[in-house]
């Protein structure tokens, strides 16, 4: 009782509040992260449904509804590649090994000649030296194929690859996917989003180099974080408890 009356005295009034603004500030970064913990648990939850969902089969009709939703969504697709409107994705990189990404356009079986959809493609990765030499042509696919990937959103703020190429509007090499601003140059239809194509069965033993996005379903450090700041709390109130209480031995 007598700590109590100390603390609240004229003598330490002023330490006493900042000390408690300082502990209801670190409940408050607690409370924050434990809400953190339940977006993060919440979105786990998302993540993994549609990790377990029934794959979507691309037939080239339009999508429609909110696209977000579709991330990460395990998709099959049929179709001819257009090789003719594949661009490359600048500045990627395999085991330290400089190179690009491949995209490609995939005209989506079962559309009408006179109204094309297509899907554009992540096919993997390709070495540096085989760009600056020009051998991108020897990983064409030609005639049907068909293959399974995940779902990838739109990266707005696509740049130029070449500045040369701006007076055309054309690009062949960007460093995002923007599929809104590559419809501009196509002369079919695209899907809005575009696919990760999926590794084959056996493994990368031939260029492209593919891989799917890592999924991540922990929940991260916010529960540690969160109990790390009620840590913080109780040391600075029992710290400036001891101390008040040293200094009226004194």
């Amino acid at each position: 009782m007598q700590l109590l009356k100390a603390v609240f005295s004229r003598r330490w009034i002023a330490a006493t509040l900042v000390v408690l603004l300082g502990m209801a500030l670190m409940v408050r970064l607690s409370i924050w992260q434990f809400d953190r913990l339940a977006e993060r648990r919440a979105a786990n939850a998302v993540l993994a449904a549609t990790l377990a969902s029934e794959s979507i089969v691309l037939t080239g009709e339009p999508i429609s509804g909110d696209v977000t939703q579709l991330k990460d969504r395990q998709v099959v697709a049929e179709g001819e590649f257009d090789h003719q409107n594949q661009v490359t994705l600048l500045v990627q990189s395999w085991q330290g090994r400089a190179g690009v990404h491949l995209i490609t356009p995939l005209i989506l079986a079962g559309t009408d000649t006179g109204s094309l959809r297509a899907v554009l493609v992540d096919r993997g990765w390709v070495p540096q030296t085989d760009v600056d030499n020009g051998n991108l042509a020897l990983y064409d696919e030609t005639g049907p194929v068909r293959l399974t990937g995940v779902v990838a959103l739109s990266q707005p703020l696509s740049r130029y690859g070449n500045p040369d190429l701006e007076a055309t509007g054309r690009q062949t090499a960007v460093y995002r996917i923007d599929v809104p601003r590559l419809q501009e140059q196509l002369p079919y239809e695209l899907l809005p989003f575009y696919v990760i194509q999926a590794p084959p069965p056996e493994g990368n033993t031939a260029l492209p180099f593919r891989e799917l996005p890592p999924v991540d379903l922990s929940e991260g450090p916010h529960l540690s974080y969160a109990l790390q700041w009620l840590l913080f709390t109780l040391i600075l109130g029992g710290g400036y408890l001891i101390f008040v209480q040293r200094s009226l031995k004194n």
